[in-house]
């Protein structure tokens, strides 16, 4: 009998559901000793983005603007073949694939708002620019204090 497995948390509001998972297996090109020829221990998983029913509509939006360059047809593409077994590349690839849509879903930072330097910290480099160019002064060949 199949385990069912739970839908994973993205965000707030939005999981991934593991019916609109696609696996393939193929053989990996990793870690695996003699094995690696025998076994499909590489994972792919794809999500399709952009006609999935489980992302809401505004985090959709911005999940396709920033993951632009990434999708293929409209569905994300993750592998992993860095683990030696099958299972733990699938899980590699879903934590994987978690991280990237939770980071394209995420709202964007704040607005930097304009600060002016404060009126003693421009007087005080001023200062230090003032006091530096007096002593380069002060070396330069037949300079003498006469000059300033």
């Amino acid at each position: 009998m199949p385990q069912e497995r739970a839908a994973r948390a993205v965000r707030p509001g939005f999981a991934l559901p593991e019916t609109e998972l696609r696996w393939r297996f193929s053989r990996s090109s990793g870690p695996g000793g003699q094995g690696v020829n025998t076994t499909d221990s590489r994972a792919e998983v794809r999500f399709d983005v952009a006609r999935s029913r489980a992302i809401p509509e505004p985090l959709r939006e911005r999940a396709l603007a920033r993951l632009a360059g990434r999708l293929v047809d409209g569905d994300l593409v993750v592998t992993s073949s860095e683990q030696r077994s099958q299972l733990r590349n699938r899980e590699a690839a879903l934590d994987r694939l978690v991280s990237l849509l939770h980071d394209a879903t995420a709202p964007p930072p704040r607005r930097r708002r304009p600060t002016k330097p404060s009126r003693g910290s421009v007087e005080r480099r001023l200062d230090t620019k003032r006091r530096r160019s007096a002593t380069k002064r002060t070396r330069r060949p037949g300079a003498s204090d006469a000059d300033g």
